[in-house]
């Protein structure tokens, strides 16, 4: 269900956000398979090499699509999977999420397009801050678990003991803004446009075509299914057994997906430099978290 569901299933998670999201807004819009249509056009087009550019354009959809695919393999679907050679280590997940947006960083910078450095720049500018909140709230259920291994933590924060501090609460808030702008969702950023002078996410991405293309947005598409699962198996309340959770995860990511598609419809896209305003505010949730678990602890 990890491997299968990280890499088959990822695309359905955004495909079922813009599929809700425009009913929500009264327009028929694509269905939740349209993300599928897409990939397999762009894998029967041929690749595009733009004049002047060297290897590190060419390499850099190979290393985001590795660091995602091993961020799969990291990420638990419950507290007792394999280890699949790579361990479930949380650092070791924001670390691979880290190594995705700099390879495709390095690409913008070969390229030496004036739009694709222009969303890199405004990428790593939210970058710092995501990882900050990132780092954090992984650290409220890392306390409240003891232990970084995420396995751990699934079970440690299983049931309803957890909640009896806010600590978990507080974390799961600051996790909120962090799914939001990992996922390149409204306020933070607009998936449905490409207007050059709003772009984030997609602005790195405007000289592929092609497989390279294609591998580019199945990692976007799997970045979904990273934060969701922790989202439904960390920082929700879940159940203890094993086979309990894997039968409940597959109505937590849809219901995840549907909170999603209501965020991006109740609000509007903000302007770039606020945005490190509003992920302070999730880093500030989740530092009164680690708070909360200290003045908590016997």
């Amino acid at each position: 269900m990890q491997v299968v569901g990280g890499i088959a299933l990822a695309p359905l998670l955004p495909g079922l956000v813009q599929h809700w999201k425009a009913r929500l807004q009264g327009r028929r819009g694509p269905t939740p398979l349209q993300p599928y249509r897409e990939l397999r056009r762009l894998w029967g087009k041929s690749m595009v090499d733009p004049e002047g550019t060297g290897p590190v354009y060419r390499l850099a959809p190979l290393v985001v699509t590795a660091a995602i695919v091993a961020g799969v393999l990291v990420v638990p679907v419950s507290q007792a999977v394999p280890n699949l050679g790579l361990g479930h280590d949380a650092l070791v997940l924001v670390g691979l999420l880290a190594l995705a947006h700099f390879a495709i960083t390095c690409a913008s910078w070969d390229v030496s397009n004036g739009f694709s450095l222009m969303g890199a720049s405004r990428d790593l500018m939210l970058s710092v801050f995501v990882e900050a909140t990132f780092v954090v709230s992984l650290a409220v259920v890392a306390l409240i678990a003891d232990t970084t291994d995420l396995r751990g933590v699934v079970a440690g924060t299983a049931g309803v003991d957890a909640w009896a501090n806010p600590a978990l609460a507080l974390g799961a808030v600051g996790f909120a803004f962090v799914a939001i702008a990992e996922t390149g969702r409204q306020p933070v950023d607009n998936p449905d446009t490409h207007l050059e002078l709003t772009m984030i996410h997609e602005g790195p991405l405007l000289e592929y075509a092609g497989r390279d293309l294609a591998y580019l947005q199945w990692a976007a598409a799997a970045r979904h299914w990273l934060v969701l699962v922790l989202a439904a198996q960390v920082f929700l309340p879940h159940a203890r057994g094993v086979w309990l959770q894997l039968a409940v995860l597959p109505l937590a990511l849809v219901v995840l997906c549907a909170a999603l598609a209501i965020v991006e419809t109740l609000l509007a896209k903000m302007r770039v430099l606020l945005v490190p305003r509003l992920l302070a505010v999730g880093l500030a949730a989740a530092l009164l978290g680690i708070a909360a678990w200290i003045a908590g602890a016997p």
